[in-house]
């Protein structure tokens, strides 16, 4: 694990206590702070009070003199009573991504990339991990994605830390100064956690503003509001955008494909270079990525139909790109699995690539929204369940056609999260040719 003198002594609260909130009980006791950890579930507190935690609700003691209250990213910091309570005991509330990079100081020679924004980061993450360990660098990937950061062995000389940073994890870092940031895009989402888009952004382009001046930044400035937040970056500034990639040259990367990867691909390259890759083996790590699960994953070809399990479109501009993917061809049509708990986005973003679509097979309670808003656009199936719908689309696709999963909507209506769902989408599918 990744441990720290800077945290002997100290005192810390960690709200939470799931994976990453174990992690970081764990490390800090490892380190020779002391701990207080809270969570509502009993057996989380068993386990942090066996790795030497005290157990109390930071809600309810002194928080006077504590160098931190670390809590999940899951916790809404504009709602909790959390942020008043350490604020009047001034103390700063932070995460464990703050944590890592507190402990920086005493690790091997390292460079980190932090990779944000709405949609991409998990794949572009995951690419430049695997183009890095393609090429010899050692890396690894932590963060949003992964095991936790402080759970992770410490990387020798000359690795490289590849984080996806969700906008509340860069709300709870303070110090966190990535040798390369970059931004994918950003689109709405999370609205429930801040006052509004401008306030979402504003979280998103905090990664750069905690950047030294010799570091570098890299934004895909394929939105305007992308394009925003690269105009106030004042260090060393490398714009991109999917129109900077050559069909051609997409085409010889099997996972990697439609406009969305464009863009991800052009993110990831621009980071490898930074990192000093040379050409030959940035193509060799583009041309033997394999997708992340529930990202555009090909999860079977069953009677001649590919099965596409996209659960991690959890909002409309996130499943558009998906859709986009698939142009209508005379031996291939798409067939659309959609629906769940509605964002309060809509399916606008999707509009434009209505027409690549055969029939949309609408499941959860997003169902008759959805419905109501497509029209008469394209023929629409009211499923209901995730197996109906898969039933119905395998009923009448047709050899050379792909079944798509690209949901536009939480998973929460149904299922405990988007992985949940994916699974039993995969599922479901192999079953229809065992």
């Amino acid at each position: 694990m990744i441990t720290s003198r800077a945290f002997a002594g100290r005192r810390y609260a960690v709200l939470g206590l799931a994976r990453s909130g174990l992690a970081t009980v764990e490390a800090l006791v490892a380190s020779g702070a002391g701990v207080t950890a809270w969570d509502t579930r009993e057996e989380a507190r068993d386990e942090a009070m066996a790795l030497g935690a005290d157990i109390g609700d930071p809600l309810a003691i002194d928080l006077i003199g504590f160098a931190g209250v670390v809590v999940s990213p899951g916790v809404p910091l504009n709602r909790h009573p959390i942020a008043a309570h350490a604020r009047a005991a001034h103390v700063p509330v932070i995460g464990d991504i703050e944590l890592f990079a507190e402990a920086r100081a005493e690790l091997p020679p390292h460079r980190v990339v932090g990779i944000t924004g709405t949609n991409g980061k998990s794949t572009v993450t995951a690419l430049v991990t695997h183009m890095l360990e393609s090429a010899g660098v050692p890396a690894l990937m932590g963060g949003n994605i992964g095991l936790p950061i402080l759970a992770r062995d410490p990387l020798p000389e000359g690795g490289v830390y590849v984080l996806e940073l969700s906008s509340y994890q860069i709300d709870l870092a303070h110090s966190l100064a990535c040798d390369v940031a970059v931004l994918t895009n950003i689109t709405p989402d999370h609205l429930d956690r801040y006052d509004d888009f401008a306030g979402y952004a504003a979280s998103k382009a905090r990664l750069f503003s905690l950047q030294h001046r010799d570091q570098v930044a890299i934004v895909a400035t394929d939105d305007d509001r992308s394009k925003m937040v690269a105009s106030h970056v004042n260090h060393r500034l490398f714009r991109v955008s999917a129109k900077d990639v050559d069909p051609a040259d997409q085409a010889r990367w099997p996972a990697l494909q439609g406009p969305h990867n464009a863009q991800n691909a052009v993110c990831a390259i621009a980071v490898c270079r930074v990192l000093g890759l040379d050409d030959a083996a940035i193509e060799r790590g583009l041309a033997t990525y394999h997708a992340l699960p529930h990202r555009m994953e090909l999860v079977g070809e069953v009677a001649g139909v590919r099965w596409f399990n996209d659960s991690k479109a959890t909002n409309a501009a996130s499943a558009a790109p998906a859709l986009a993917a698939f142009p209508p061809a005379p031996d291939q049509r798409l067939h659309w699995i959609a629906g769940g708990q509605a964002k309060g986005d809509g399916l606008e973003a999707c509009r434009p690539w209505f027409g690549h679509v055969k029939r949309a097979y609408l499941i959860g309670e997003a169902m008759e929204g959805f419905a109501a808003e497509i029209g008469d656009a394209l023929p629409v199936d009211r499923a209901g369940d995730l197996a109906t719908a898969v039933a119905h689309a395998a009923a009448v696709a047709e050899p050379g056609d792909i079944v798509l999963l690209s949901p536009a909507c939480a998973s929460f209506d149904q299922y405990k999260d988007y992985e949940a769902r994916g699974d039993q989408f995969r599922a479901i599918v192999r079953a229809l040719g065992a």
